[in-house]
């Protein structure tokens, strides 16, 4: 198969990675792609939201097949537009990706469904709003309806704070249009778990679980970000849990989806919280996590173009995917600054000594070469060292040692990736 990836984070390195070791794939192509995708595929300036200029790429190289990486374009169309062209493609279509492009409608999906999450109100009034949180106190979650690039939630510790987060988004819009409608829900406690399965419409197959650190710096402290870190498995997913999140959120989704006639395909992402060993659904996301994806490809023993062709094809029940016995982690390397503002095109030195420790890879994110050729940072998370081994706690050492011997003056990580895992021995 001829296959586009569509994309140009970490996630994307990670998926590229993957399917280049596929015997199926006969040319990789990514759009827009980095510096650490075009090693391994042909990369072409073409923006992931650009719908109509993928379509035209994807007809120009004859496609066979297009992996829709990011939520953008998700959400926008690109899955429908392809198809509607006679193009195989991963991912959900527009109506279906609404799981994620709108917290209101999947909160109002699980409400029908019975899906267990946090109680909620949705509002497009400030005053509704305010008031919703006055009368329920806090702590408190506020969050923009739309796609915020991850950043569009805010855990309020206090009334106050959850007053001045309405504001923030519906009359300073924050987030822009994806502010215009909010939700406020109830605060879960507990251990924050992700989790992944691959749906054909019908079908969900899992895939394993996860757990990342949104915080930017060590202790969980500081503003979110789209993701510092990390690791899989994540030991507070049991077998237990992880079938109760497949019996009472994943399967009854899948067949809501179908039901309404907005049948789901591609990866559906369920962000959890375990407590008292139940899990409920904090969120959905309609594709790979990033950075979970890349400790999910690390692990993946199975070739991975046919499982993401089974998905398109409504074929997942013949398939099985294998996994390796061995642990992942991933340490996001950012620009210093990041989530705020930060520097641009600064230069990165050593990345090849950091892929050379064992177990270890590099997956790009945020990255270009310069007019010399060298790897210069472009984005706010940069790069994602990636280590395997025996457990938690060898690949946690091993992402480190490859960490350090990367030089990046301008950049910073956490060095507590992990923790919770290693914390429990």
């Amino acid at each position: 198969m001829r296959v586009l990836v569509v994309g140009s984070g970490g996630r994307e390195h990670a998926l590229c990675w993957a399917i280049r070791r596929s015997p199926l794939c006969e040319a990789l192509l990514c759009a827009p792609g980095n510096a650490g995708i075009a090693e391994t595929a042909d990369c072409r300036p073409v923006a992931a939201e650009d719908i109509d200029g993928i379509l035209r790429l994807a007809k120009a190289e004859s496609i066979d097949f297009v992996v829709v990486g990011p939520e953008v374009p998700l959400v926008g169309g690109l899955v429908d537009r392809l198809e509607e062209a006679g193009i195989a493609a991963f991912g959900p279509s527009a109506e279906a990706a609404r799981l994620e492009g709108s917290k209101g409608f999947m909160k109002d999906m699980c409400a029908r469904h019975g899906i267990p999450t946090a109680a909620y109100g949705r509002f497009r009034e400030p005053e509704a709003a305010k008031e919703f949180v006055r009368r329920h106190g806090a702590p408190i979650v506020v969050k923009a309806d739309g796609l915020a690039a991850g950043k569009g939630v805010v855990v309020a510790q206090s009334v106050d704070e959850a007053l001045a987060a309405i504001d923030q988004m519906m009359a300073g819009r924050a987030f822009g249009a994806a502010g215009d409608e909010i939700v406020v829900e109830e605060f879960l406690a507990g251990e924050e778990a992700s989790f992944f399965a691959l749906v054909d419409g019908e079908t969900a197959l899992p895939l394993i679980a996860a757990q990342d650190h949104k915080a930017a710096f060590d202790g969980d402290r500081g503003p979110n970000t789209g993701g510092m870190g990390a690791y899989s498995p994540a030991p507070v997913v049991t077998p237990a849990i992880e079938r109760q999140i497949m019996d009472d959120i994943v399967l009854p989704t899948v067949r809501g989806m179908k039901a309404e006639g907005r049948p789901f395909k591609g990866v559906l992402f369920a962000g959890v919280m375990i407590e008292n060993g139940r899990a409920r659904l904090l969120e959905f996301n309609t594709r790979f996590g990033d950075p979970e994806c890349q400790v999910l490809m690390a692990r993946l023993k199975s070739d991975l173009l046919p499982a993401l062709k089974a998905s398109r094809d409504g074929t997942l029940s013949r398939l099985a995917l294998e996994w390796s016995d061995d642990a992942a982690l991933l340490v996001v390397m950012a620009a210093n600054g990041y989530p705020g503002p930060y520097a641009k095109n600064t230069l990165i030195e050593n990345v090849e000594t950091a892929a050379a420790q064992q177990g270890a890879m590099v997956f790009h994110a945020g990255t270009a070469r310069d007019a010399q050729g060298r790897l210069i940072a472009t984005g706010g998370r940069v790069l994602g060292v990636t280590a395997t081994g025996t457990d938690v706690a060898q690949a946690q050492a091993r992402a480190y040692a490859a960490v350090d011997s990367l030089h990046w003056p301008d950049g910073f990580c956490r060095r507590d990736i992990g923790w919770r895992a290693v914390g429990r021995g």
